[in-house]
């Protein structure tokens, strides 16, 4: 191979082909298309900046350790999207184990998790209407719980059935469903109030 391969001309593919032999700047090159996809994913899930990078360095790490595993069956940010998932969905168990009460206890016993969660103020100088619909669905998400969250994020953004998302959660499918209906009717309520507030 020539040393002045136009790496950003390559397809998906043959970039692939390329650092499956051990070609790190080919793999670069993938890491440059596909970061900003693979953190926000991370991000959607852990409401962390800091993890949600760690995670992505995590992710990107083990994509190239295990890249002789990739079998081509999906796209391969379909494939790094399902390690970022892994690696996201092991940490929030990992903050799960950690803390001494659970977020639905919290909400319970203090009257509403609107005061122990941080509000996502959204940025002011935003006057389309498609920013300010995210910034409000940002501000809902951030006020589930990981658990809740979690679930949302892997059936309607990952388009991942009841019974793959059990597996990945080690729950049972009927957790599932619960969970997601929780988190609809909540993510209704929510953004409903949030729609209410920018309109008085």
């Amino acid at each position: 191979m020539s040393k002045d391969h136009d790496y950003p001309a390559s397809t998906e593919v043959e970039l692939v082909q390329m650092a499956r032999t051990g070609n790190l700047v080919a793999f670069e090159e993938l890491v440059a298309r596909h970061r900003d996809k693979i953190y926000a994913r991370a991000y959607s899930m852990m409401r962390n900046e800091d993890e949600a990078l760690d995670l992505s360095q995590d992710a990107w790490v083990k994509g190239w350790q295990r890249l002789a595993q990739f079998q081509g069956d999906s796209s391969f940010v379909t494939w790094m999207t399902r390690i970022i998932i892994n690696l996201c969905l092991d940490q929030l168990r990992k903050h799960k184990r950690q803390r001494t009460e659970s977020i639905e206890a919290l909400e319970e016993n203090a009257g509403g998790i609107e005061r122990q969660m941080p509000v996502i103020t959204p940025n002011p100088t935003e006057g389309l209407e498609r920013a300010e619909l995210r910034a409000r669905i940002d501000r809902a998400l951030a006020q589930l719980s990981p658990e809740h969250r979690a679930v949302l994020v892997l059936h309607e953004f990952e388009d991942l059935e009841y019974k793959e998302i059990a597996k990945r959660m080690k729950c049972s499918i009927g957790t599932v469903m619960s969970r997601l209906f929780y988190a609809r009717r909540r993510m209704a309520s929510l953004l409903a109030g949030l729609k209410r507030e920018n309109l008085e």
